[in-house]
């Protein structure tokens, strides 16, 4: 047995054995037990004594191995982990071999919360991992993210000067039936100036209910500091907002509110003449100047569109707020426009699923996206100069 020989023996003897072989036949053998002696030595060094030796420096006892079967591209290794007693060890070479395993594990949940097929994930782990795996083994190993990427759902806030507020809607299947439920989502604005995804939650609707569930977990879980809420006119929202959030300035994303004055259109051709109209009132470069521009549009309108004069004259100061921030911040918190392009992102991973099979897995890939997105934002260029 090779166990019993010296160690530089047992490595020639190794390489023998891969000469003789070549890669193909004799690396899961080779592999297999260079672990196993590298084991043996770490529980030796651990130990400060060889098995059955006596000294007065031992810090332990060796107790017998315990099998476990390792799964590589080389397929599975029969290991032979050693087991001590009177000290705390686990040999750091198959450390390592754990590591690998879950990581493989992890990379076939990401390979499922990106969208790719079980059909495609099983063929790939069997091109490359000699594994064969099933549908539903696809779907319990995604579950293994669910406690990293609740962590980060959950993980206690501080202070955000501005927050930025959406919700896109996706199709699930809820008791069997298909229907379009909710994403909402919360993008931060830190002290730094980096942007962070502060939070995300699946509900049924956008009705105040959810909403506030929502921004109640945001305040809970430390939330502080927030000058300013942006997003577009919700109902739902609005009235969530001033029962969590009263004293906090809000700011109604100034595109959206072009685009909703095209409704107010008497015909197809007068559309892009009201959005002109809006986007004009905020071209000015003060608060001031806006007023007075928008008093002029009313009045212009006043004969040949009312409905759509009274409506703007009600509206848009609502999004007339971003005037009393620092003019250098005017262009990204006007707008909820950095909100719609995450959402265009994230709707271009969630189509290739389609239709989810619960909410857990439409919220697992969204996370696990957002997470990906909240790193790089974090580690790449400041999104606002903030200002003293």
């Amino acid at each position: 047995m090779l166990t019993s020989l010296p160690e530089d023996t047992k490595i020639l003897k190794l390489l023998k054995v891969l000469i003789d072989n070549g890669i193909e036949g004799g690396m899961p053998e080779v592999l297999q037990t260079l672990l196993n002696e590298a084991a043996r030595i770490e529980r030796t060094e651990a130990l400060k004594a060889a098995p059955y030796e006596r000294t007065e420096e031992r810090t332990g006892y060796a107790n017998g191995f315990k099998d476990k079967t390792l799964h590589t591209r080389m397929g599975a290794l029969k290991v032979k982990v050693p087991q001590v007693r009177g000290l705390e060890f686990y040999p750091g070479c198959l450390e390592k071999g754990i590591r690998s395993e879950r990581a493989l594990k992890l990379a076939i949940a990401e390979m499922y919360v990106q969208g790719v097929s079980t059909r495609k994930v099983r063929k790939i782990t069997e091109e490359l991992c000699g594994l064969e795996i099933s549908s539903t083994q696809v779907s319990n190993l995604a579950k293994l993210l669910d406690k990293e990427l609740d962590n980060f759902r959950n993980r206690p806030l501080q202070c955000f000067h501005y927050v930025y507020l959406d919700a896109i809607y996706e199709k699930v299947r809820v008791n069997g039936v298909v229907q379009s439920i909710s994403v909402l989502i919360a993008v931060g604005v830190n002290q730094e100036g980096k942007r962070e995804i502060l939070a995300i939650s699946t509900s049924l609707s956008e009705a105040e209910v959810h909403w506030r569930a929502f921004l109640e977990s945001l305040a809970s879980r430390g939330l502080h500091g927030v000058e300013l809420f942006i997003s577009d006119d919700h109902a739902g929202l609005k009235k969530a907002r001033q029962a969590v959030f009263p004293a906090v300035k809000f700011q109604r994303c100034y595109f959206h509110l072009a685009q909703n004055a095209q409704y107010y259109a008497r015909n197809k051709s007068m559309r892009q003449e009201l959005a002109d109209a809006v986007r004009e009132i905020f071209a000015e470069n003060s608060l001031e100047n806006a007023y007075q521009r928008l008093q002029k549009v009313a009045s212009n309108y006043q004969d040949t569109a009312p409905e759509f004069a009274a409506w703007l004259e009600e509206n848009a100061p609502e999004a007339f707020t971003y005037f009393a921030f620092p003019k250098t911040h005017w262009r990204k918190i006007r707008t909820n426009n950095a909100m719609e392009r995450l959402n265009r992102e994230i709707r271009r991973r969630t189509k290739v699923v389609a239709i989810f099979p619960n909410q857990e897995a439409c919220l697992r890939l969204i996370t696990a996206f957002l997470q990906e997105v909240n790193d790089e934002w974090l580690t790449g260029k400041t999104f606002l100069t903030m200002e003293p």
